[in-house]
């Protein structure tokens, strides 16, 4: 998530219009194309113009470079407003990320998201609310914000807390990647195509439906891989049916699978405090009926979250100084009040924004 940026002469997005199709391209591979606040709005304003535009039959999304979709938000840029003292940056960042997201799970029209390689938090918001994902063989999915003292946002917790067993749960404890395959197994995902002809597919969109060009490519039946994680489903169901995130690392602890006792060891090295959060969030998802109640709660829970102590130190260490080695407040799952869980949910009155 670096803050690197292409030359002056290379937009942040690329809005390309071929035949019948709208084409963004995240434009920071050098960033792994980290989307920054100002390509947030002109993914958002320019599906906005796009939606209404007769002529835009379907809508694609792509990352620039070799690397992958979108590794997630520009948090660096985040974390140092925050220092200086104007959280208000991040608030607004995340209105529109959020209502970017909004925008998208609501789109009328194909929405075609190549999720190939890395897709990462807010790369997963910018994606997998679509209505045509594609993965393929190098996909590379996951939601690594309780890594970096956050939790995962942009209506992620929608998809975790509707994944079958206990997956959502494990991905979003433990920032976890997962495959393609997974991604498809888990409902982040709708298709799997080979990387290989993901620019045949590109080309077909000019021209033809989303559905009958993807159906085109598309692995069917024994073609598409088997899911890895889906292996694990004996430990994972067992450990994430626990009522809290002790009870939950002592299960991964005791049941003597290897991949258990370093889904504990992972757990145990993030942000305490986000970890419980995060446990709250995707269990008070699962209650809610659309993915818009879903963001509305991670505008509230980012709110306070950019406030504390934990986020700060994440970023710092892992994206920053990259020593690292987080020193989290309080550093244990043990030491984490109820109340200070509770209170991330507590609604942003207009005398709590600064």
């Amino acid at each position: 998530m670096s803050t690197d940026t292409p030359a002056e002469t290379e937009p942040e997005v690329i809005v390309r219009r071929a035949g019948r199709l709208g084409h963004l391209i995240l434009n920071r591979p050098k960033a792994l194309n980290s989307l920054t606040h100002g390509m947030v709005q002109t993914v958002r304003d320019t599906l906005e113009q796009w939606r209404e535009d007769d002529a835009v039959a379907t809508v694609l999304i792509s990352g620039a470079g070799e690397k992958g979709l979108c590794a997630g938000g520009d948090v660096v840029s985040l974390y140092r407003a925050a220092v200086d003292g104007r959280p208000e940056v991040g608030d607004a960042f995340f209105a529109d990320e959020y209502a970017m997201n909004a925008l998208i799970a609501d789109y009328p029209k194909p929405y075609v998201a190549f999720m190939d390689g890395i897709v990462l938090g807010g790369g997963v918001g910018i994606s997998a609310h679509g209505n045509q994902r594609i993965v393929t063989e190098r996909t590379r999915l996951g939601m690594p914000e309780t890594g970096i003292g956050f939790f995962p946002d942009v209506g992620g917790a929608w998809l975790l807390s509707r994944a079958p067993s206990g997956f959502g749960h494990h991905m979003g404890l433990t920032s976890t990647h997962v495959t393609g395959a997974d991604a498809l197994a888990l409902g982040f995902a709708d298709h799997y195509v080979e990387s290989s002809q993901l620019e045949q597919l590109a080309t077909a969109l000019e021209t033809t439906g989303a559905e009958e060009a993807i159906a085109a490519v598309a692995a069917t039946g024994a073609a598409v891989p088997e899911s890895p994680l889906m292996q694990q489903r004996d430990w994972i169901e067992s450990a994430y049916a626990q009522d809290t995130a002790e009870g939950i690392v002592a299960t991964l602890q005791a049941h003597g699978d290897p991949a258990a006792t370093e889904a504990a060891s992972a757990i145990l090295a993030k942000s305490p405090t986000s970890v419980k959060i995060t446990l709250e969030l995707i269990r008070r998802a699962a209650q809610m009926s659309t993915v818009h109640e879903v963001l509305a709660q991670d505008a509230t829970v980012g709110h306070h979250l950019l406030r504390g102590h934990d986020m700060r130190e994440g970023i710092r260490a892992q994206l920053v100084d990259k020593d690292r080695n987080p020193q989290w407040d309080p550093s244990t799952l043990e030491g984490v009040p109820a109340d200070s869980v509770f209170s991330a949910f507590d609604p942003v009155t207009s005398g709590s924004r600064n």
